[in-house]
């Protein structure tokens, strides 16, 4: 069944065409709230949150065919709440790697990628998530963000300098 007849079903009330809408893209919503939490536990309780914000909004849904951006805008607004809520700081968790060297290397490079993603002002960290975590186009990222389309730009761009400078890259 096509989203927008489930969109339909879900605003006149019928709770399985909701369930159907959220679990046809249960994965993209859980990374994307883990590209906001870090955090497994912090993800699935801002996916749980967004489930009943949108069992509660979906009549308010004018149009049905922006359903995708709408419902992943309630989840970023819902990920941002929890860890402004929480007052929490992002740590990335040490794990077990094998002992190759390679996969030692990489993981390395990940970690100094992470620690100096951090040092961003917020907005640019967001953005830089959003478009290489999550492959969103800019104007996904706009929309997300609610933020006009050459600031996410700009962002993107800026923070990518700061990352390559700060990680020994070259300047342009």
């Amino acid at each position: 069944m096509k989203t927008i007849e489930l969109v339909k079903k879900a605003k006149a009330g019928d709770k399985d065409a909701l369930v159907k809408l959220i679990m046809n893209k249960k994965q993209e919503y859980y990374k994307l709230a883990y590209t906001y939490t870090q955090d497994r536990e912090d993800a699935l309780d801002a996916l749980e949150d967004t489930i009943v914000i949108l069992y509660e909004k979906i009549k308010t849904l004018k149009n049905e065919e922006v359903f995708d951006s709408w419902s992943k805008t309630i989840l970023v607004n819902r990920c941002k709440y929890l860890l402004r809520k929480r007052k929490k700081l992002i740590y990335l968790e040490e794990q077990e790697v094998p002992d190759e060297k390679d996969m030692i290397k990489n993981r390395e490079e990940a970690i100094d990628l992470e620690k100096e993603l951090k040092k961003l002002n917020l907005n640019q960290q967001e953005t830089i998530r959003l478009r290489y975590y999550m492959d969103y186009d800019y104007e996904t990222i706009a929309k997300l963000t609610n933020t006009p389309l050459g600031t996410v730009k700009s962002r993107i761009n800026t923070g990518i300098e700061k990352l390559k400078t700060a990680l020994g890259g070259a300047k342009k």
